[in-house]
């Protein structure tokens, strides 16, 4: 009987920024389905999630992906449950809203790439700094572009898992990548993130580099990183109406803090107003604003105000469960006709 191996992958417990976590399970006769991926347990005592005299924290498997990089393999996304079966309070995934799917959301993760050896990104010296940003960005040759082969390699994996990537390229500073992934739903689009922010950190392990997920690990004159969060309902792809967008870009207005709590650790050194952001106190949006806390996409305005928006204030190391639930509640405060202009 053939035995598959299923890589439980889950959140723990550790604040402000939660951590991937995995084990392997070892399951004889398997269909490669959801449904046939049982209910497991981990020791919550060792990820803050659990004290040590009652530990045993659930597993709910909640997506499975192809594991391309191991044989007879898969990769489980779940859920940390209580040992009453209740959502445990670390589980982002469980806060979000959106039953039917209405929402869908493009996530764009920023990250650096770290050398082991050096404790920087690559491409920068050992002493001092290299050329300033700007010739880094979607970048071609050794002399700009750095870590492609590990960027290549993660993304060739992501394809064959099944992770929705829909493209990669290299960001401002040097050492620091991005990709982008898309789901119609903000719990399956967080699911395809983690999937794909666990790939890159295991296809990395390899070549000695480590993933910065922090949104500023280079002070000074270098763009952080961020996760900008593209999203749409019913309503933006199919209203024709700049004041419909207008209201709902107004209704995040009263809700800075709200979404500043779960948009990422450390993102108050990120949004200072430079480096295509805006102020992390203050909110403002606009078409093709890439300094605003909100861009309407040029692309909306062109197809008659139908399309999306991007917020550009989630970090680079938020939760996407978190940062969509949030993002799902503001727009349902919106006090928007029902109807669809033509």
């Amino acid at each position: 009987m053939a035995k598959a191996k299923l890589e439980y992958i889950w959140l723990d417990g550790y604040k402000p920024t939660q951590s991937l976590r995995s084990k392997t399970k070892i399951v004889g006769d398997f269909d490669g389905k959801l449904e046939s991926c049982p209910m497991w347990s981990f020791d919550g005592s060792s990820t803050e999630q659990a004290e040590g005299g009652s530990s045993d924290c659930l597993l709910k498997p909640v997506a499975i992906f192809s594991d391309p990089d191991r044989k007879n393999a898969f990769l489980v996304m779940t859920e940390v449950l209580n040992a009453d079966g209740s959502s445990h309070e670390s589980n982002g995934r469980a806060t979000i809203d959106d039953d039917d799917n209405d929402f869908w959301f493009g996530f764009e993760q920023e990250y650096f790439l770290i050398d082991n050896n050096t404790g920087k990104p690559l491409g920068f010296p050992e002493a001092g700094y290299p050329r300033p940003q700007g010739p880094y960005y979607c970048s071609v040759g050794a002399s700009n572009a750095y870590g492609r082969e590990i960027i290549e390699e993660h993304l060739d994996l992501c394809l064959e898992a099944g992770v929705n990537v829909e493209g990669i390229n290299a960001e401002v500073a040097a050492g620091q990548w991005e990709f982008q992934v898309f789901a119609k739903g903000a719990a399956e689009a967080g699911d395809h993130v983690w999937i794909g922010r666990y790939l890159l950190e295991r296809t990395a392990e390899k070549y000695g580099v480590s993933i910065e997920w922090r949104p500023k690990p280079i002070k000074g004159d270098w763009n952080g990183s961020g996760m900008h969060a593209n999203f749409s309902n019913s309503t933006l792809r199919t209203c024709g109406s700049k004041e419909t967008y207008s209201t709902i870009c107004e209704a995040f207005a009263p809700f800075v803090k709200e979404h500043i709590e779960v948009y990422g650790a450390e993102n108050d050194q990120r949004l200072t107003g430079a480096h295509e952001t805006q102020s992390i106190d203050k909110f403002s949006f606009g078409v093709s604003d890439r300094g605003a806390s909100i861009r309407i996409p040029i692309a909306t305005v062109e197809n008659g105000w139908k399309g999306w928006l991007e917020d550009r204030r989630p970090a680079s190391n938020g939760d996407p469960y978190k940062i969509a639930a949030r993002i799902i509640k503001t727009v349902k405060t919106a006090k928007v006709a029902d109807a669809v202009t033509a």
